[in-house]
């Protein structure tokens, strides 16, 4: 199928290559005329023919908004907008009854995977009307890891992203207990190699997991992160769950926490957060803050 895939960053243009690799047709637009296939978002809806699909991958909140607003005068009825940034759920309720207007549809979709998605694949949490969700099935099939998870169909318009909403949660709490555990470690005198310990775990334990096998990453690049700066920025999403927990009257400590913790990275050099920002730059290439 062909596809228009507007922002080519760290991880729009991964997506882009791994859905090429599959047989399909990707027809990219990005403001670095660099990594662009054309040069406008006019270009790339003449260069689809219908029924088009369109995939958004540009920051959450105005960037957006006025790229669905433009897309909304360009495209035609029959055509589907997927929003694959990290929007707050709350925004696709919006964008979906603003494009519905002009018999556009719209799809949410969570994506997590990071740098490493392009080889690994994507996971794929997306929401939706079964009819518009099959116009980008082939696209969700070619993203998704090898297998028969990765990818799922969460619900109606918004489902997708709340549900990324709460990963981002849980992946706040565990790389925050990650974080203190190896704090800990390498406060006692009696633990010699903290790094060895941490490695030892990926095998046979209750607590392995590929966050552990990248933290061993990080250790391995920075035994003692000595390089990095305590500070570990937060995306948003974190703050969103918190808030959705509220509303819901759900208790989250640990999430809640982990979120506070991030807070308190700003105010001091936390031993914990150089952890949490290794992590971060490990699985996402987020930038990190190296000591002066």
């Amino acid at each position: 199928m062909e596809l228009g895939l507007v922002g080519l960053g760290k991880m729009g243009g991964n997506m882009r290559e791994r859905i090429r690799r599959a047989g399909h047709t990707v027809i990219g637009y990005d403001r670095n005329p660099d990594v662009a296939d054309v040069h406008s978002l006019e270009e790339l809806v003449g260069a689809l023919e219908g029924p088009r699909v369109v995939w958004v991958m540009v920051p959450a909140g105005a960037a957006t908004q006025s790229t669905i607003d433009e897309l909304a005068e360009l495209l035609s009825p029959g055509d589907v907008v997927v929003d694959g940034g990290n929007s707050r759920w709350t925004d696709d309720e919006k964008h979906a009854v603003e494009l519905g207007i002009k018999g556009i549809g719209f799809v949410d979709c969570g994506v997590s995977g990071g740098v490493w998605g392009l080889e690994n694949g994507y996971a794929l949490m997306y929401g939706g009307d079964a009819e518009s969700v099959a116009k980008v099935q082939p696209v969700f099939d070619a993203l998704k890891p090898e297998g028969d998870f990765g990818s799922v169909h969460a619900g109606k318009v918004g489902a997708g992203h709340f549900a990324k909403m709460v990963h981002n949660g849980i992946e706040y709490a565990m790389m925050q207990a990650y974080a203190e555990g190896w704090e800990l470690l390498e406060k006692v005198d009696s633990v010699t190699d903290v790094r060895e310990v941490f490695r030892s775990w990926q095998e046979g334990t209750v607590i392995r997991s590929w966050l552990l096998d990248l933290a061993v990453n990080a250790l391995d690049d920075d035994e003692h992160l000595d390089q990095l700066r305590g500070y570990a920025a937060d995306s948003g999403e974190g703050r969103w769950t918190v808030e959705a927990a509220i509303d819901n009257a759900v208790p989250l400590p640990a999430i809640t926490a982990s979120l506070f913790a991030r807070f308190a990275s700003r105010q001091d050099d936390s031993p914990q957060m150089k952890m949490i920002a290794a992590l971060r730059n490990q699985f996402g290439g987020h930038a990190v803050e190296n000591k002066k």
